[in-house]
């Protein structure tokens, strides 16, 4: 349990997390609308599954285990590690059994660690913090090579400029930009700092693009984006799965080739002048 936990932000990335559960739902022929019901809101899958990665990352997850017995050493470790976690709640769920004559079965379900919860102070968890611009500036100053530093801030000073800065809540230094496009407001791109192994990626949300403005539009965004070898490989890959998740590339990438960081804030302004969704 604790493997699994101590590695989901790494080993589970949205993309990764959304692809599983799209293939799950069309194995068991579950329409994906119902499947997602109340979950999304008025967000997209793509951004919904984007916060489930921050959560991993942050830590912010319930542990469960399940069985037809609990043994009393295996509630004093619930017990425990819900008294010394602020972020994490873990539960035993002991579903015991009774059968009756036939095919009749009832199952009796005891919860051991709701106790341990509840003695969790509200103050004593930690409230996702988002990125600041100035935790963001920081790092730029003290990590980023004077090229990567010039093409983040090109890219925040022109979302300040024209968009709506929101700080992630993962562990590194995040931060995404909402730009208004034909009334909407259209999550376009995210820039994460990785940390351990350090390294600089930028983002773009395809799928929210889509989901707001329609497939055409998402491919001339796409096709008006850098010619990089490195990029066009990953546009060619979002073109076949019609433009529907996320698109990384790394800072170092754009850095490389003269113009290619105004290239893509000109095509940023290309999409957010269209007037119709």
């Amino acid at each position: 349990m604790l493997d699994y936990a101590a590695n989901a932000a790494r080993c589970w990335p949205a993309a990764l997390l959304q692809s599983a559960f799209q293939e799950t739902c069309a194995g068991d022929g579950r329409l994906l609308e119902e499947a997602y019901g109340k979950l999304l809101g008025d967000r997209s899958p793509e951004e919904f599954w984007m916060t489930v990665e921050e959560r991993l990352a942050a830590g912010q997850m319930r542990l469960l285990f399940v069985a037809d017995r609990i043994p009393l050493e295996l509630r004093a470790i619930v017990e425990f590690l819900n008294r010394q976690l602020r972020q994490t709640d873990v539960y035993a769920v002991e579903l015991t059994q009774y059968r009756g004559d036939g095919d009749h079965c009832v199952l009796a379900p005891r919860i051991h660690g709701e106790v341990a919860t509840a003695a969790k102070s509200s103050s004593g968890r930690r409230a996702a913090r988002k990125t600041t611009h100035a935790e963001m500036d920081s790092v730029l100053r003290t990590r980023l090579t004077p090229e990567l530093r010039l093409i983040v801030e090109a890219l925040l000073d022109h979302a300040t400029a024209r968009g709506r800065l929101e700080g992630g809540t993962a562990l590194y230094p995040s931060m995404s930009v909402h730009y208004p496009v034909a009334g909407r407001q259209v999550p376009i791109w995210t820039l994460s700092l990785y940390d351990n192994p350090a390294k600089e990626e930028l983002a773009f949300s395809f799928g929210p693009i889509t989901h707001h403005l329609g497939l055409d539009r998402a491919a001339k965004f796409a096709e008006s984006l850098p010619d990089l070898p490195a990029l066009q490989e990953k546009l060619t890959a979002q073109r076949e799965k019609g433009y529907k998740g996320w698109l990384s590339v790394p800072l170092a990438v754009l850095a490389d080739e003269p113009g290619a960081a105004e290239r893509v804030l000109a095509a940023i302004q290309e999409l957010m002048e269209t007037r119709d969704a």
